[in-house]
C-alpha cells in the first residue's frame, strides 16, 4: 500500500482568488479534502472528480466534528494510503490549530507538509483600505486572538503588552466589550480609531468604524456577526482615502445567475471578482448523453467542408460522442471549423482545435454576413446545435446555396431542482438579473411571472436575441451587452451602474 500524506493548507481569508498556486495544485491531486467553514466553497472546484470531501466546520458552540476527532481523521485517512488536504481558513499556523494537528501527525508517524495561506490578519484590513503598517502611522503590528469566554470578567490576554501601533484581533466579535475594556484599562486612549470588518475579502464584506469609545455600540447597531476582525490604531483613519474594495460599481450588489449548474460558476466567478454577490438559480439544465443521429454522422461516410459551432455545449457534445466512438480530433481532418464567439473557440482550444473562423460580432447573423460567399456556395455544413436553436443560421446558409445538416447535439431542459417558491425568493433578493440565453428567460418566466420582478431590478441580457425574448415575455431590459460574452455582460452591467450613479 502506498504511503499517505497530509497537507495542511491555508485557504486564505475568504476570497477564493487568494489561495496560493501550491495549495490549488494540492487540491487537484488529493484523495481526501477535510475542510472547514471559513474556506470558500468555490475552492472545492479545484478538487478532482471522485475526491472524498469531508466537512468539519467549526463555529462557536457548533462543531461539525470536535478537534480531537479531526486529528484522528487526518491520521486514519493518511494511514489508509490517502493524500489528504486539510483545508483551513486563513493560514494554518495563525490561530488555525494547524500546529496541534501537525503534532498529532508527527506522533503518529504520518508525513505532512504545511502550505501557508494568506492570513486574514493582513488581508482583511487591506481589503477594507487599512494598511496594518504605514510610515506615518504605525511601524509595527500585533495579532492576537479574541476568542475567549465572553462570560469572563477579565481577559487572559495582557493588553498592556500592546503599545500605540496597530493591533489586529481575530475571532473577537463575541468578546468585543471585554476586549475594548481591556485595551482602555491598559492605557489605550478612548479616542483611538477602531474598525470591525465582517466577512472580509468577500462580496459580503462590511466595515464598521469608530473609536474605542463607541465601536461596541456601533457594532451592535450594525448587527455584525462572525467571522469578523477588529483593527485598532491610527491606520484606521486611512480607510477614508484608501477604500477600494467597497467602491467598485458591483460591490455588494446581489446578482441572479440563471445559467445551468454546470455553466453558472464562470459567470458567478467573474461577478464575485468584481465585488458582486452571485445568487445562483439554475433554471435550465443541459442534457447530452447518447445521440444516435450524431453517432451516425460521425461514423458515416458523409464529408463536410465546414463544422459550425454556435455554443461551447455543442463542442462538448460532439467530443463526447467522438470519445464514445473511439475517435478523437483527427476526425476534423480536412474540415474547416467556425466558432460563434470566444467561449466556443476556447472550448475547441481545450481539445486542441483552433477555429478557422470567428465573426467580429458573436451572432448567427454575423457568421452569415462575414463568411465569404465562396466559402458557402455549394459547400457542406454540419451544425451540431441545441434542440431549441432558432433556424436563422441554417436557413441563411441554405439561401446562399449551402448544403446544411443540422443535428440536435444536446437538449436544453428546465431544471427540475428549482421550485417556484425558491425562484421567487431569490428574485426578490436580487438587485440584478442576468440572462445568457433565450432559454434562461423562458424557463425563469415559467417559475416567476414578469409581475413578480420588482421595477427597480436591473435586467441584463448577453445579446440582442436574448433581450428580444425577454421583452416579448414582458420584461423591461436595462442592459444588452455589446460583446456577447460573460466578461462583456459584466462590463455592460458595470457601465449601467456607473451611469446611474453619475446622474
Amino acid at each position: 500500500m502506498k504511503q499517505g500524506k497530509v497537507y495542511l493548507l491555508g485557504a486564505g481569508p475568504g476570497d477564493p482568488g487568494l489561495i496560493t498556486v501550491k495549495a490549488a495544485e494540492v487540491l487537484k491531486k488529493a484523495d481526501v479534502i477535510v475542510y472547514d467553514r471559513l474556506a470558500s466553497d468555490r475552492l472545492l472546484e479545484y478538487c478532482r472528480p471522485g475526491a472524498d470531501l469531508i466537512y468539519v466546520g467549526k463555529a462557536a458552540a457548533d462543531h461539525a466534528l470536535p478537534q480531537d476527532k479531526i486529528n484522528q481523521l487526518l491520521v486514519d485517512k493518511a494511514l489508509e494510503g490517502k493524500v489528504v488536504a486539510r483545508l483551513k481558513g486563513g493560514d494554518p499556523f495563525v490561530f488555525g490549530r494547524g500546529g496541534e494537528e501537525a503534532e498529532v501527525l508527527v506522533a503518529s508517524g504520518v508525513p505532512f507538509e504545511v502550505v501557508p495561506g494568506v492570513s486574514s490578519s493582513v488581508a482583511v484590513p487591506a481589503y477594507a483600505g487599512i494598511p496594518v503598517t504605514h510610515r506615518a502611522a504605525a511601524s509595527s503590528f500585533a495579532v492576537v486572538t479574541g476568542h475567549e469566554d465572553p462570560n469572563k470578567t477579565e481577559s487572559r490576554v495582557d493588553w498592556s503588552k500592546f503599545g500605540s501601533d496597530t493591533l489586529v484581533v481575530l475571532m473577537g466579535t463575541g468578546n468585543l466589550p471585554n476586549i475594548v475594556a481591556g485595551l482602555t484599562a491598559a492605557g489605550r486612549a478612548s479616542d483611538t480609531p477602531a474598525a470591525v470588518i465582517e466577512n472580509g475579502t468577500t462580496p459580503e464584506q462590511r466595515v464598521v468604524t469608530g473609536t474605542l469609545a463607541d465601536i461596541v455600540g456601533r457594532v451592535k447597531t450594525a448587527s455584525v456577526k462572525p467571522p469578523a476582525i477588529l483593527v485598532v490604531g491610527e491606520v484606521v483613519k486611512l480607510r477614508d482615502r484608501l477604500t477600494w474594495f467597497d467602491n467598485r460599481p458591483l460591490s455588494s450588489r446581489k446578482v441572479l445567475v440563471t445559467r445551468s449548474r454546470t455553466q453558472a460558476s464562470e459567470l458567478a466567478s467573474v461577478l464575485a471578482g468584481r465585488g458582486a454577490v452571485p445568487l445562483e438559480l439554475p433554471v435550465i439544465s443541459i442534457e447530452m448523453g447518447d445521440n444516435v443521429e450524431l453517432d451516425q454522422t460521425i461514423g458515416g461516410s458523409e464529408e463536410f467542408d465546414w463544422v459550425v459551432f454556435t455554443s461551447a455545449n455543442g463542442v462538448d457534445a460532439l467530443f463526447n460522442r467522438l470519445e464514445a466512438l473511439g475517435k478523437d480530433a483527427r476526425w476534423f481532418g480536412g474540415k474547416k471549423i467556425a466558432a460563434i464567439g470566444p467561449a466556443t473557440a476556447a472550448a475547441l482550444a481545450g481539445h486542441g482545435i483552433k477555429a478557422d473562423f470567428m465573426p467580429a460580432e458573436y451572432t448567427a447573423e454575423a457568421i452569415l454576413s462575414e463568411l465569404d460567399e465562396a466559402e458557402i456556395r455549394g459547400k457542406r455544413f454540419l451544425l451540431p446545435r441545441a434542440d431549441i436553436a432558432p433556424p436563422l443560421l441554417a436557413d441563411g446558409l441554405r439561401k446562399k446555396s449551402a448544403v446544411v445538416v443540422e443535428i440536435a447535439a444536446y437538449r436544453t431542459l428546465g431544471d427540475s431542482g428549482t421550485t417556484s417558491e425558491q425562484a421567487q425568493e431569490l428574485v426578490s433578493n436580487a438587485d440584478i438579473i442576468t440572462f445568457c440565453s433565450s432559454s434562461t428567460v423562458e424557463h425563469l418566466m415559467k417559475l416567476v411571472p414578469a409581475s413578480g420582478i420588482g421595477g427597480d431590478v436591473i435586467v441584463a441580457c448577453i445579446g440582442p436575441v436574448t433581450a428580444e425574448t425577454a421583452k416579448k415575455l414582458g420584461l423591461r431590459v436595462d442592459v444588452v451587452a455589446q460583446e456577447h460574452t460573460i466578461p462583456g455582460l459584466v462590463d455592460a452591467i458595470e457601465e449601467c451602474l456607473k451611469s446611474r450613479m453619475s446622474r
